[in-house]
């Protein structure tokens, strides 16, 4: 099964430098239609206003976490089967569990390279 790269897609990180890198990345796989946030709520309000197909999501934001978005997202009955990969830096196996079962389609542990970023949309994105 094929990836549809057409899909809006919105990238979460509250690191312009990060946003910019995950940005580049999914270029490169051939998603062009790419969005930015910076926290939560600026997420949230573009979620409830847009068409995204995906949400790509660091965990440690402020003043709402990426957990928090998460469980949000969940919550909301036009967002609730919305594919979104959750990303962090720490934790391990612990935070994998945590996103899961807060409703986590995928994760991803930093650093991370393109064909992890591909692998890991491939699992929660196919059509």
């Amino acid at each position: 099964m094929a990836i549809d790269k057409s899909v809006n897609i919105l990238i979460v990180d509250n690191y312009k430098t990060i946003l910019r890198i995950i940005c580049n990345l999914l270029k490169q796989i051939e998603f062009n239609n790419v969005e930015e946030a910076t926290d939560g709520d600026e997420a949230l309000s573009k979620l409830r206003s847009g068409n995204f197909g995906l949400v790509i999501s660091e965990w440690k934001m402020s003043p709402m976490t990426g957990l928090r978005l998460l469980k949000e997202v969940r919550a909301d009955t036009k967002l609730k089967g919305l594919p979104f990969i959750m990303v962090s830096g720490e934790g391990g196996i612990e935070r994998v569990v945590v996103a899961t079962q807060a409703g986590a389609s995928g994760f991803l542990g930093k650093p991370f390279n393109i064909e992890t970023l591909k692998l890991a949309i491939e699992r929660c994105c196919r059509t």
